[in-house]
C-alpha cells in the first residue's frame, strides 16, 4: 500500500509542477519542439517579422544552422544554412536586433575560457520562411579581461548594440560590445555591470529595450535596463524544464518564453515581471512570488502551492487508510 501511495504522490506532484503551462492565456502559448534534428536547443528568439515563429539552434556538433519553429504546431517551417562563417564551435545564443537582423552567439567555451576569441554571426531574417542558404557576417570577439565562457547574448532593439553575459557559478558580468561591430578587426567587449548570484545560461531584452531577463538552469533575475547600468527589480518565475538553456520575450512583450535542451523539448510561457505579483523592496532588489530558491530564483509560488497541497492530500489519505486498515 505504501508503494502505491508513493507512486500516486509522484504522479500528482509531477502533474502539479506541470500546471503553469495550462495557465498561459493571452500572448504566446507554450509548445513542444518536434523536429528530431533539434536535440540541444540552446537559444531562442521570437521573430518580430513572422508572428508566432521562434528561431532556435543546437548547441554544438550540428553545423551552421538556424531553425524557424512555428509555436502553433511545434513544427520547423524553415531551416537556414549559414555560409561565410566557418565551422561553429559552441553556439549558445540567438537574438534579433533592429531591421530584423538575426545575431547568433558562437560564444560558449566548455573548457572554461581557454579560447582567445569567439564569434558572433549576423544575418538578415528572410521575408519568406523556407529552407535556404544565407550568407552571414562573422565578427571576431575578445573580452578586455581575458577569455571566458558565455551563453547569453542580447542585442538592443533600438541601438543595435550587442551585449554578452559570461557564465560563472557565482555570477558574472554584462559585457558591452563596440557601438558598431567590425567584420575586419577584433571586437573587444568590456564589462559594464555585475550580474551576481546566478550562473547565466541565457538572457533577453524586452521589445522596447527597457527590461532585461537573465536566467540560469533553475531560476532567474529581472532588471531594468537603465542604459546598460542594470538595476535589479526582482526574481523571475522560471518553470522547471530540465536543463534550462534559453529564454526570450514574446514578440508582443507580454510573456517570457523559457526553453530547454533535449529531444522534444518544451517551451513554456510565464508572465513578464510586470505581470507577476511582485513588489520592490526598500533595498531595490525586489521580491516576487518566485521565492528565494538558489541561483537567483526558482519555481513560482503557484507551482509551490499546488505541490504542497497535493502532498498534504496524499499524506492525509494515507493516514486515513492506515487507521481504517
Amino acid at each position: 500500500m505504501r508503494r502505491s501511495f508513493a507512486v500516486l504522490a509522484a504522479v500528482l506532484l509531477t502533474g502539479a509542477l506541470a500546471v503553469p503551462s495550462a495557465f498561459a492565456a493571452d500572448g504566446d502559448e507554450g509548445f513542444t519542439i518536434k523536429d528530431p534534428r533539434i536535440t540541444e536547443s540552446s537559444g531562442l528568439a521570437a521573430s518580430r517579422q513572422h508572428p508566432g515563429i521562434y528561431w532556435t539552434h543546437n548547441d554544438s556538433d550540428d553545423g551552421a544552422y538556424l531553425y524557424a519553429v512555428d509555436s502553433s504546431t511545434g513544427e520547423t517551417v524553415a531551416t537556414l544554412t549559414l555560409t561565410g562563417v566557418g565551422t561553429p564551435r559552441d553556439v549558445e545564443a540567438v537574438s534579433i536586433g533592429p531591421g530584423n537582423q538575426i545575431y547568433v552567439g558562437d560564444i560558449g567555451d566548455n573548457l572554461g575560457g581557454t579560447w582567445d576569441h569567439v564569434w558572433i554571426y549576423q544575418l538578415p531574417e528572410p521575408e519568406e520562411l523556407q529552407d535556404r542558404t544565407v550568407r552571414a557576417t562573422q565578427y571576431v570577439v575578445k573580452y578586455s579581461d581575458g577569455a571566458r565562457d558565455a551563453e547569453s547574448l542580447v542585442v538592443h532593439p533600438k541601438t543595435g548594440r550587442v551585449y554578452v553575459i559570461d557564465k560563472k557559478e557565482e555570477g558574472g558580468h554584462l559585457y558591452e560590445g563596440p557601438a558598431k561591430l567590425s567584420s575586419s578587426g577584433t571586437n573587444v567587449f568590456k564589462p559594464i555591470a555585475a550580474v551576481p548570484e546566478l550562473e547565466a545560461t541565457d538572457a533577453a531584452l524586452s521589445p522596447d529595450g527597457e527590461q532585461l531577463a537573465v536566467r540560469s538552469y533553475f531560476g532567474g533575475i529581472a532588471y531594468d535596463w537603465n542604459g546598460g547600468q542594470i538595476k535589479r527589480t526582482g526574481r523571475l518565475s522560471v518553470p522547471f524544464l530540465g536543463q534550462g538553456e534559453s529564454v526570450t520575450y514574446s514578440a508582443d512583450g507580454t510573456k517570457l518564453m523559457y526553453g530547454s535542451e533535449g529531444e522534444g523539448s518544451s517551451v513554456e510561457p510565464e508572465d513578464v515581471p510586470g505581470g507577476l505579483s511582485e513588489s520592490k523592496s526598500p533595498s531595490g532588489k525586489g521580491s516576487s512570488s518566485a521565492g528565494d530558491e538558489g541561483e537567483g530564483g526558482g519555481f513560482s509560488a503557484r507551482t509551490g502551492a499546488l505541490a504542497v497541497a497535493v502532498a498534504c492530500a496524499v499524506l492525509l489519505g494515507f493516514r486515513v487508510l492506515r487507521r481504517k486498515g
